[in-house]
C-alpha cells in the first residue's frame, strides 16, 4: 500500500507522520500522478503549526513532479506516462497525488523530474514578481532579500537576464557565494542593510525591494527605497509584518507597498502556461539554474521542516517518496 505524510493535529514538525494511504482516484478533470519529488514550502509549516487553519487529518503539499498514472473523466491533452509538474495540487507529501489537469504543467525533454518539482512554485513566483507585479527594466536597481533562498536565487538570475542591477542580502559567507554565483552585483548582510543600500546608490535608494522575509526586514526595506519606489512583500519567513501607518509611505517619498500572492497571477491556463513554459524553456536551454539545496526521504519530512524553518537550507528543499 502506498504511503503519505499525515497530520492529525496542529503542532511542531513531530506531527508529520508517515502512514499507509489508499491510492487516490482521479475525479472528473483530474490527473493521478505518481510522485517523483515533492517541493517543501513555508506555507506547509504554517498549515502544520496551526497558523493557517486546516481540517485534520490532512496530507500537506501542493507542489510536485512525476508521471501521469491515470486520468479522470473529461481530461484532454494528457495521457498515462506523461511527465508533469504542478504548484496547485493536493496532498503531495505522498507517493501519489491529484492535480486538476488544467493546472498541470508539461515537463519538457531536458528537464529531470527533481528539477521540475523544484521549479513551479518558486519559479512562477519569481516570474510574476519580475514580469507582472513590478515589470523590471534594465535601468532599475533592485534589492532582493534572502538571495540564497529558493526564490532569491531564481529572482537574481531573472533580474540579471533583464539587465537590472541586483543588490541582495544573505546571512552567511556560504550564502554570499551562492548569491554571487547567481549573478548578484552586491551582497550585503542584514544588519544595517538600508544604510548600505543608500551608500551603494549614492543616497538615492533602489527602485524596488522584493521582500520574502517580512517582519525582520520590512522597516529597513522601506528605508531602502528611492522616491516613488515599490516594496513588494511576497512572504513572511520571519513573521507577519505589523499594521502599517500609511503616513510612512508619504514621509518615505510617496512609496508603494503591495502584498501579492501566486494564485492571483495564475488566473487562467494561458497565464499558467506562459509562466511555466518560459521557466522550463530557460532551464532546458541552460539559461536558468535551479538549485536543489537538500533532498529528504518522505519519512524525514519533519527534519525537512525543522531545517527549513531554522534557515539551514539553501535553494529548494525536496521530499523523495
Amino acid at each position: 500500500m502506498p504511503s503519505a505524510i499525515v497530520v492529525r493535529q496542529s503542532g511542531g514538525p513531530e506531527v508529520l507522520t508517515l502512514a499507509a494511504s489508499d491510492r487516490p482516484e482521479p475525479g472528473p478533470g483530474q490527473l493521478l500522478v505518481k510522485v517523483a519529488a515533492t517541493g517543501v514550502n513555508f506555507i506547509e509549516t504554517y498549515q502544520r503549526s496551526g497558523a493557517y487553519a486546516v481540517e485534520h487529518p490532512f496530507t500537506p503539499g501542493a507542489e510536485a513532479a512525476g508521471t501521469v498514472e491515470a486520468l479522470g473523466a473529461d481530461v484532454t491533452g494528457f495521457e498515462a506516462g506523461d511527465r508533469v509538474a504542478f504548484a496547485e495540487g493536493k496532498g503531495t507529501y505522498a507517493e501519489y497525488a491529484l492535480v486538476d489537469a488544467d493546472r498541470a504543467l508539461p515537463v519538457p525533454d531536458g528537464v529531470d523530474l527533481a528539477t521540475a518539482a523544484a521549479l513551479p512554485l518558486q519559479g512562477m513566483t519569481a516570474h510574476y514578481l519580475t514580469n507582472s507585479t513590478f515589470p523590471v527594466q534594465p535601468e532599475h536597481t533592485v534589492l532582493v532579500h534572502a538571495g540564497a533562498g529558493g526564490v532569491g536565487l531564481l529572482l537574481i538570475q531573472l533580474l540579471k537576464a533583464k539587465g537590472a542591477r541586483v543588490i541582495t542580502t544573505v546571512s552567511t559567507d556560504e550564502k554570499e557565494d551562492l548569491a554571487r554565483g547567481a549573478g548578484a552585483d552586491e551582497v550585503l548582510r542584514y544588519d544595517g542593510f538600508a544604510d548600505a543600500v543608500r551608500a551603494l546608490t549614492d543616497g538615492t535608494g533602489v527602485d524596488v525591494v522584493f521582500d520574502g522575509v517580512g517582519k525582520e526586514t520590512f522597516d529597513e526595506s522601506l528605508r531602502s527605497l528611492r522616491i516613488r519606489g515599490t516594496l513588494v512583500l511576497y512572504g513572511a519567513a520571519s513573521g507577519a509584518v505589523p499594521p502599517l501607518d500609511l503616513q510612512r509611505l508619504n514621509s518615505g517619498g510617496s512609496l508603494f507597498v503591495t502584498r501579492p500572492t501566486l494564485v492571483h497571477y495564475l488566473l487562467s491556463a494561458e497565464e499558467r502556461r506562459w509562466r511555466s513554459e518560459e521557466l522550463f524553456g530557460a532551464v532546458a536551454a541552460g539559461q536558468l539554474d535551479v538549485r536543489i539545496g537538500a533532498r529528504y526521504a518522505l519519512a524525514d519530512a519533519a527534519q525537512a521542516h525543522e531545517d527549513l524553518q531554522a534557515r539551514r537550507t539553501t535553494g529548494k528543499v525536496l521530499l523523495i517518496p
